[in-house]
């Protein structure tokens, strides 16, 4: 297929952060090269002198962020762009500050083109399986949103596929970029807080009742229905259906896709899945052994198929630690990352892609005078960004942060809690099947 007629760049005025991920963008841009001279700690290698030609697939809500912080990156060109939706496409030519990029329709032209080194997949999330395995065929290096996959088969089936090849991965889960995460893991590590046995973690999205969540219109703060006749007419829908089941053009599965299980994993995959990451970055203890977890729609029937309200509990048996989650999209709380361990408390100040400072809390019988009293400034190199991350290790062939195997122990983990709510039972880890199974299993039944 023949790229698309591009339109005149203009420079984007539409801001670009996403929370820290992109607010450090541009700052991680021009500070590079100070960054590389703190050592490995801080970057797998500086910026080679080689431009990474990247191509940038899906450009709606988080694809367009995506694309922001891509550009801002040193030696790196945007030179392709595909989106199925027409104005997608053409925010994504703008947005490039490329007047060469190419842009394209079907993501596997963009596969072809020879110019591109390294894609960004950020597409909803039933379409992960396909374009990484196409990504992988094409031997272009892969940054994909969360989550990973939709179900487990898809997982394995696409970490197989990455690991017997050579191309270098990265999950989506900017949380991994935070210089106090850093710090604190490495504290953690040196067992500053005894034995660890509970961690708690949550996710609330409170919205005014007028505008609910996931109900918005092509970004986070945009809430105006667009009319939907020349928003069918510049859509090719059978593309963005792709492996998904077969419907008649259905505006509200295009622009909602996350209310339907059709094209994703709703609170588990969508929020859940960044805090348990970040846990696993902390903590890197694996997939947990067992796992409940309840769910419910409590306000919003707008037709949604996924609960506005979640609840998890993780064990991992052999750790005698427990991690919980607690996520409401209709009420207003806050539930900041907290690290209990038997002599000390470590707890972060947000939810897990916020986060920017910790606090060390001693028990009462820890005497300790040396115990950190919290996250310690200048003490720990600053971290490039997540894409940066990717982009570094694509010049270095080395192993980002969020790599397939994490990738892998993501997946799992969310799942886990989507098979326990569905199915209102415990279940458990089998690490020799590979497989979710009822927690009570006898038979050999997997969930």
């Amino acid at each position: 297929m023949k790229p698309l007629n591009q339109v005149t760049h203009q420079e984007n005025s539409a801001g670009i952060n996403r929370r820290q991920f992109l607010r450090t963008a541009g700052q991680t841009a021009s500070a590079l090269t100070v960054a590389s001279a703190l050592g490995p700690t801080v970057l797998a290698a500086e910026p080679s002198a080689k431009t990474i030609g990247v191509g940038c697939i899906g450009l709606g809500t988080r694809g367009g962020d995506l694309l922001n912080a891509v550009v801002a990156a040193p030696n790196v060109k945007v030179v392709a762009v595909c989106d199925v939706y027409g104005p997608h496409r053409h925010k994504g030519i703008e947005r490039s500050r490329n007047p060469d990029v190419k842009a394209y329709v079907d993501y596997r032209d963009l596969l072809a083109d020879p110019k591109v080194d390294a894609v960004v997949i950020a597409t909803p999330d039933h379409w992960h399986c396909q374009m990484v395995l196409d990504a992988v065929q094409a031997g272009k290096d892969i940054y994909c949103e969360k989550g990973f996959a939709r179900t487990l088969d898809e997982a394995k089936r696409m970490r197989d596929a990455l690991k017997r090849s050579k191309v270098v991965f990265q999950l989506g889960h900017q949380a991994r970029q935070a210089t106090c995460a850093l710090q604190a893991r490495e504290l953690i590590a040196q067992g500053i807080l005894g034995p660890i046995t509970l961690v708690r973690t949550g996710r609330f999205k409170p919205t005014t009742p007028d505008r609910p969540n996931w109900r918005w219109y092509g970004y986070y703060d945009q809430w105006e229905r667009p009319d939907p006749d020349p928003v069918r007419r510049e859509l090719d829908w059978d593309r963005w259906l792709g492996p998904a089941p077969k419907i008649p053009w259905n505006e509200r599965h295009f622009w909602h896709w996350r209310c339907y299980y059709a094209y994703g994993t709703g609170y588990a995959g969508d929020l859940l899945s960044h805090e348990m990451d970040f846990v696993q970055y902390l903590l890197g203890h694996g997939i947990p052994d067992t796992c409940v977890s309840a769910g419910q729609i409590a306000l919003l029937r707008d037709d949604r198929e996924v609960p506005d309200t979640w609840i998890a509990t993780y064990q991992f048996e052999k750790l005698g630690r427990t991690v919980t989650f607690e996520g409401s999209m209709i009420a207003t709380d806050s539930q900041p990352v907290t690290i209990c361990g038997r002599d000390a408390t470590l707890r972060f100040d947000a939810i897990a892609h916020d986060v920017t400072t910790f606090e060390i809390i001693p028990a009462p019988h820890n005497r300790n005078p040396n115990l950190p009293k919290g996250y310690e400034r200048g003490k720990t190199p600053p971290q490039p960004n997540h894409l940066v991350d990717w982009l570094n290790c694509i010049r270095t062939r080395g192993t980002p942060k969020c790599s397939t195997d994490e990738a892998f122990i993501e997946t799992a983990t969310f799942l886990m809690s989507l098979k326990a709510q569905q199915e209102g039972r415990m279940v458990r880890w089998d690490a020799a099947r590979e497989e979710i199974v009822w927690a009570e299993e006898q038979t050999g039944r997997t969930a």
